[in-house]
């Protein structure tokens, strides 16, 4: 009972302070700390060394910038063996950052890498578990069109957005699955019994990229998840990028009518 209490005492605690906006604003401003928490943005756990390069950072470095991620809970270490992986602590890191990038200046584009990476992001990557970019605002285009989602048409409209009580970003648009969503889902492998009860079933973002919608929620992860089963989708060399399979092509084009450009 006692614990039962203090955990309760704690969870009101949180209530009432102001959340420190400052803090967190001051751990993403440092540009190695973005990339490094960019390059988590899909969900995955990533290698420290890979995080080091993703930044352009020493190992000794990258470790210093990992441990106040870590401590700040913005990101969580995993152990295998002598190896230490990271991920984002929770889908709300990537959801805050998908939001800063709507609104950040571009980044100079310095190599004919870089310049490539950033196309391939623009066409199709992950935001934490769920499409982004050029594909993941077609796909919810293709969802609205054929009555599988109803509720808004995908445009962002910062000026009409509501913000306040419970309204914000992500869930001021009520976005809703039709019955024949409902049926066309199951019918692709998706079982909406089983998603996640705490995780709303639908949200969005606001696409940094496009400037419109693209799918979130436990349905729009859930989705994304029986697309990589399929192997419709595959993992591009840089984190985050995502290509369409051949297969994925056909595959989308017959179920979703989406027809993925070249």
């Amino acid at each position: 009972m006692a614990r039962t209490t203090t955990g309760r005492r704690r969870n009101q605690d949180q209530v009432h302070h102001q959340p420190d906006i400052a803090r967190a604003a001051h751990l993403i401003a440092d540009p190695s700390r973005a990339r490094m928490l960019k390059a988590l943005s899909d969900g995955r756990a990533l290698a420290a060394g890979l995080l080091a390069t993703e930044a352009g950072v020493s190992a000794a470095t990258a470790s210093v910038h990992l441990g106040k991620l870590v401590e700040a809970r913005l990101v969580v270490m995993e152990s295998a063996g002598r190896c230490r992986y990271y991920r984002l602590a929770n889908p709300d890191v990537s959801l805050a950052l998908e939001a800063l990038a709507v609104i950040a200046p571009p980044l100079p584009v310095t190599s004919l890498r870089e310049s490539s990476t950033a196309g391939a992001l623009r066409r199709s990557r992950t935001c934490y578990d769920h499409l982004a970019g050029r594909l993941g605002v077609s796909l919810l285009e293709c969802l609205l069109k054929d009555g599988l989602l109803a509720g808004h048409d995908g445009s962002h409209h910062p000026e009409k957005a509501v913000r306040d009580g419970a309204s914000g970003y992500g869930h001021d648009i009520d976005y809703r699955l039709t019955a024949t969503g409902r049926d066309t889902l199951a019918r692709f492998g998706v079982d909406l019994d089983r998603l996640p009860a705490r995780r709303p079933p639908i949200r969005y973002c606001v696409d940094w990229s496009e400037q419109r919608h693209h799918l979130a929620g436990a349905i729009g992860a859930a989705l994304t998840a029986r697309l990589f089963e399929l192997r419709w989708l595959r993992y591009g060399s840089s984190p985050r990028v995502v290509h369409v399979t051949e297969d994925g092509a056909d595959g989308l084009a017959g179920t979703f009518g989406l027809h993925v450009a070249d």
